[in-house]
């Protein structure tokens, strides 16, 4: 049966998408850290969209700097302004998808600040970048664009993390009802950090895939203050 998705081929031809499941959480993962428009900037902030730029996967987070690591977050990215954006993914098979997943989240929110610092994450892009052959001034300088040093792009990191301004993503292919409300009331209660979801609906139909990101948790009261 059709999700009430099709694809338009050409004049003639009409193609009906099925709902598909990520075939692993693994899978999922590399798609965003491929493709982190995924993510939904332009929902996310429709007067100025968010441009994510990955800096790890896998980032490791502790209770102090220089401290033993403790937890490990999906993917972290920083936006144009350089707010740190802390991606935790799940499928929804994942029986963890609600209270376990909050859990994480708000480890992470409460003791990035201690472990992080703007000089060790610029050291983890850097590092990333290497690996994958990229030059990392080439690929910082593309993300910001014209209008932006590089030096003030991290001292602005700095300043973010200071202040615990930073953006907590649940993402997952079917977000719950439960997870919804979690998410929209932690969004009103945990200024200055942002805390939403991305529910990225996948379709599938004759070889070709789609992908729809629908932000959840921008209630009104939240956009307003």
């Amino acid at each position: 049966m059709s999700a009430g998705v099709f694809v338009l081929t050409d004049q003639e031809t009409l193609v009906a998408m099925e709902a598909a499941h990520f075939a692993s959480e693994a899978d999922f993962q590399r798609l965003l850290a491929n493709f982190p428009e995924l993510l939904a900037g332009d929902q996310i902030d429709v007067g100025s969209p968010r441009r994510f730029l990955l800096i790890d996967q896998e980032q490791r987070i502790g209770l102090e700097e220089g401290g033993n690591p403790r937890w490990a977050l999906d993917h972290l990215f920083l936006d144009q302004d350089g707010i740190p954006t802390l991606v935790e993914v799940k499928r929804q098979t994942d029986t963890r998808i609600r209270r376990e997943v909050v859990g994480q989240m708000l480890d992470y929110a409460a003791n990035c600040d201690a472990f992080w610092s703007a000089e060790g994450l610029r050291a983890h892009f850097v590092g990333r970048c290497e690996a994958a052959g990229v030059d990392p001034d080439l690929a910082l300088a593309q993300h910001l664009g014209e209008d932006q040093d590089a030096e003030a792009f991290w001292l602005n990191v700095k300043t973010n993390l200071q202040a615990g301004r930073i953006r907590l993503l649940f993402v997952a292919d079917r977000i719950p009802q439960e997870l919804r409300r979690i998410i929209e009331f932690l969004n009103l209660q945990m200024q200055p950090a942002e805390v939403l979801g991305v529910e990225l609906r996948q379709y599938a139909g004759e070889g070709m895939k789609s992908l729809a990101p629908v932000v959840v948790g921008r209630s009104q009261t939240a956009v307003d203050r």
